[in-house]
């Protein structure tokens, strides 16, 4: 990834814990999240020029993941310290670009979530 002096790595929100999750944007502007998973952090660096500020999986350009294990979970400052140093190290992805049956499914998964926590 190539920095923009324009921009720079922020992070907008963190929760610490056994569950880690947060997001924010990278020091080249694109959007990221990421989260704890058993011991594995996963980042998602996003796509340019999203048109939704909730990013779906076809918006995902990069992606990389790391074990935990060696890193204080509970502390913030760790934890923003491993996603910028993992966001660096990012791979990208190409991921199958399907018509409108991407979006009907993603409506649908998030329905059946709904219903499953009724």
């Amino acid at each position: 990834m190539t920095s923009d002096p324009a921009h720079t790595f922020t992070v907008e929100y963190v929760s610490v814990g056994p569950y880690a999750h947060g997001f924010g944007t990278a020091a080249d502007g694109r959007a990221y999240a990421f989260r704890v998973l058993g011991a594995t952090m996963h980042v998602e660096v996003y796509r340019e020029g999203l048109d939704s500020p909730v990013p779906d999986q076809e918006d995902i350009a990069a992606i990389a993941s790391a074990k935990v294990t060696d890193v204080d979970v509970d502390d913030e400052r760790s934890i923003v310290a491993m996603v910028r140093d993992m966001i660096a190290e990012a791979k990208p992805v190409n991921l199958p670009r399907e018509s409108g049956a991407t979006t009907v499914r993603a409506l649908l998964h998030r329905i059946s979530s709904v219903i499953d926590a009724i």
